[in-house]
């Protein structure tokens, strides 16, 4: 294990650098980023927060560049420091194109916490809970979802939680 003492220091162009990036994931910019990647900056590079380039995308919309960087074999499971995955942010963003790439590139629906499922039933989002089940009923490699128990999620997103008192 390294300590701070014993890691390297940053050149403060690395640094620079990877703002760069991490700012062309958060704008979309798919043709820059596709650059950065040829160049050889990881796909699954990750800031002081713990997102993703993926997640980052994902997130802020960029459909473009969340299915290239599938492609170019981003981690869509990964976790950002809050417990939180690019799938659970494409359910609570109800971006239901993104929701579509990530789970193709294999996201689990129950990775983080709140896992996508999680906060599908929180948000109210019961598109996104029918497009997981579509996708679990006809993706064989989604088998292991089948039979799990969505009753709470889809009770959530129909009505609500009943100990939420702030909304009555």
């Amino acid at each position: 294990m390294s300590t701070p003492e014993s890691r390297p220091e940053i050149d403060d162009d690395i640094i620079e650098l990877a703002g760069l990036v991490f700012d062309a994931a958060r704008a979309g910019d798919t043709e820059g980023i596709r650059t950065y990647l040829d160049a050889g900056v990881p796909v699954n590079l990750t800031n002081g927060s713990g997102d993703t380039l993926v997640m980052l995308a994902s997130y802020h919309g960029h459909e473009g560049l969340t299915a290239l960087l599938v492609e170019r074999g981003a981690d869509v499971n990964t976790q950002n420091d809050r417990g939180q995955t690019p799938l659970a942010g494409a359910v609570f963003k109800g971006y239901t194109a993104i929701f579509r790439i990530l789970v193709e590139g294999g996201a689990d629906p129950d990775a983080g916490s709140p896992s996508a499922r999680e906060t599908a039933g929180f948000f109210q989002r019961q598109e996104m809970l029918d497009l997981l089940m579509e996708y679990i009923r006809n993706e064989p490699a989604a088998a292991q979802y089948r039979d799990l128990d969505w009753s709470k999620e889809y009770d959530l997103a129909r009505n609500g939680d009943p100990n939420d008192t702030q909304s009555a």
